[in-house]
């Protein structure tokens, strides 16, 4: 097993924690990787998008003008696509983007995620993650700690610490019941709660118990 250091915000080591290797040392895939993160995207999108159809458009009923003796092509209704304001052909439409992907994949991903932040050196063990519930009080402490853009990720959500976290742009803060490969890649480091290591190791591993 990896043995990491156990800090405290002012970058002190106050103990030390092993990281099962099943989760936090295994051969990474980037097409594992890219799987899961667009299997994620795809599951976000909103998939709101719409437009009218001939049949959704207001007006028509009346044909525009008779058939013959114009020099026109023949038109049976103002709603044709083909005419100045009329409905769209094969527009999009509301519809579902998300899949199905086996969890199985998914939890891999997390923990190709969290290997490959750790051979990086961008995974942190922090003692405790809680905060007082002001922003600017957790902006010094990663300043302090030399962070800019990090996901936190504790036991569980905690009311003040993701009170604090959600008006800084390029902080994350997550239960371990949220943490996902697309968050964890998104940001620079991963800052995780000692206490929230075996919540973290539990998710990657439920398939395989």
């Amino acid at each position: 097993m990896a043995k990491v250091d156990v800090l405290n915000w002012k970058k002190e080591k106050v103990g030390q924690i092993e990281l099962a290797p099943e989760v936090f040392d295994i051969e990474v895939r980037l097409d594992v990787l890219h799987t899961v993160v667009r299997w994620q995207l795809a599951s976000r999108r909103q998939g709101t998008h719409s437009t009218k159809t001939k049949g959704l458009v207001s007006g028509g009923g009346k044909k525009p003008f008779k058939q013959k003796g114009t020099g026109n092509a023949r038109q049976g209704s103002i709603r044709s696509p083909l005419m100045p304001g009329g409905g769209t052909a094969f527009g999009p439409l509301p519809r579902d983007y998300s899949y199905a992907l086996p969890k199985k994949v998914r939890k891999l991903g997390l923990a190709m995620a969290l290997s490959q932040l750790l051979k990086d050196g961008k995974l942190v063990v922090l003692d405790d993650v809680q905060s007082n519930g002001k922003t600017k009080d957790f902006a010094e402490k990663m300043k302090a700690f030399g962070l800019e853009k990090a996901v936190f990720i504790d036991e569980a959500s905690s009311d003040l610490a993701k009170r604090a976290a959600k008006n800084l742009p390029k902080v994350k803060y997550l239960p371990v019941a949220g943490a996902n490969v697309f968050d964890v890649l998104k940001y620079e480091h991963v800052v995780l709660a000692k206490n929230a290591v075996e919540g973290i190791v539990n998710k990657c591993l439920m398939e395989k118990a």
